[in-house]
């Protein structure tokens, strides 16, 4: 006769999504001691659509982690280089940043959460969600159960913890990113330097990584893809010819896409043993380059928040993140709308050219405040170091 099996108990916490976010929360939590379980879609290094671009506020997140992105090839990057068309600017940035793939610092930040004691449940996609019972169900089935619930999937929705969108106007825009071979005068032009190619309705980042590959990220807003991918990047070509240069008027032949990213939004409230972190409590338009600060920022003050009330402490956290991102984001959606248009293009442009000072305010005013991790510190400053 075969016994039933016996349900598993719920796990102290469970973070779902082994990204920046995730990856924070689980190394602050595992370092206080917390048997934190973390979970992670992919079995190995991956690349996401989005990131690449490490501003000095998550170049002092990241340290404070004891991560010194120095040591795994990160590029520095101090200055911006702004295109519209054929007119460019090049601004210094504020403080020092960094160009370091995903693939590259996802990895090293689940090692950290592994090493500070952190189960790690790698290859292991999570399908569904079960608010109430604080549950996810994974692809074969199995369930686990957690006191409290960190959601951390990034910009993918899951079912039955989607972001309300409700009484959204905008439609959602689509990321897009592709990676380019080194090339010996691509590399020249940009060493030190972010490159943010703007155009109708959106625009394309691009910086080395750590490998003198080129990450080219690319947000458009979602009905420039109705006729896919190469007619839209022939159509941007044509209006951002230094991008076409950088291509070497090529189209790249591998695309990764994330379609419904909801610029602008933030979570504005949550039930107790809920945290919503990364881009799930906050999505801030990719041309002011500090998503995977606000991912490293909810990560580690989410845990800190949970250390210290539990789980009845996610609904004050997430109200306080709520007014928290308020500055950052909302000045980085003016950039957004603003660069959307031929007129505001133009606009930004010349006064850039007469104050070329607006830029680093602008840069200074898109960043979230970093909290104190109280974790492990690296002890040696790397050369990234903003302080």
């Amino acid at each position: 006769m075969t016994r039933p099996s016996m349900p598993v108990p719920p796990v102290p916490a469970l973070i779902v999504g082994g990204g920046p976010a995730g990856a924070a929360a689980a190394i602050t939590l595992a370092r206080a001691g917390v048997s934190a379980h973390l979970v992670d879609r992919h079995d190995g290094p991956h690349d996401g659509v989005c990131g690449g671009f490490l501003g000095w506020d998550a170049l002092a997140i990241l340290r404070d982690l004891g991560l010194d992105v120095a040591v795994l090839g990160a590029r520095p990057i101090g200055r911006l280089r702004l295109l519209v068309g054929e007119r460019a600017i090049e601004l210094a940035l504020p403080h020092q940043a960094a160009g370091l793939s995903r693939r590259v610092l996802d990895e090293a930040l689940i090692a950290l959460a592994g090493d500070a004691g952190a189960v790690l449940l790698r290859g292991r996609a999570v399908r569904a969600a079960d608010p109430a019972g604080r549950s996810v169900r994974f692809d074969d089935g199995e369930e686990l159960a957690g006191g409290t619930l960190f959601l951390a999937t990034g910009k993918h929705e899951l079912r039955g913890l989607a972001r309300d969108l409700g009484g959204r106007k905008e439609v959602p825009s689509v990321g897009l990113r592709a990676v380019l071979p080194a090339h010996a005068a691509r590399s020249r032009d940009l060493t030190g330097m972010i490159e943010l190619h703007l155009f109708d309705r959106g625009y394309a980042g691009l910086l080395l990584q750590e490998d003198g590959t080129s990450n080219l990220c690319l947000s458009v807003a979602r009905e420039r893809m109705s006729d896919g991918v190469p007619a839209l990047m022939a159509e941007i070509m044509a209006e951002a010819p230094r991008l076409a240069d950088r291509l070497g008027g090529a189209i790249p032949a591998q695309w990764e896409a994330v379609a419904g990213v909801p610029y602008g939004w933030r979570a504005a409230e949550t039930v107790p043993g809920i945290f919503r972190i990364g881009d799930q409590g906050a999505v801030i338009a990719s041309l002011a380059g500090d998503g995977i600060a606000i991912a490293l920022s909810s990560g580690v003050s989410a845990a800190q928040a949970w250390l210290g009330g539990g789980a009845e402490a996610a609904v004050d956290w997430q109200r306080q993140m709520h007014q928290r991102n308020r500055r950052p984001i909302g000045m980085a959606e003016a950039l957004r709308h603003g660069a959307a248009g031929a007129l505001g293009r133009g606009m930004m442009m010349q006064l850039l050219h007469w104050m070329p000072g607006l830029g680093a305010q602008a840069a200074l005013l898109t960043r979230i405040s970093a909290p104190r991790t109280g974790g492990r510190k690296s002890g040696a400053r790397s050369a990234h170091d903003p302080g």
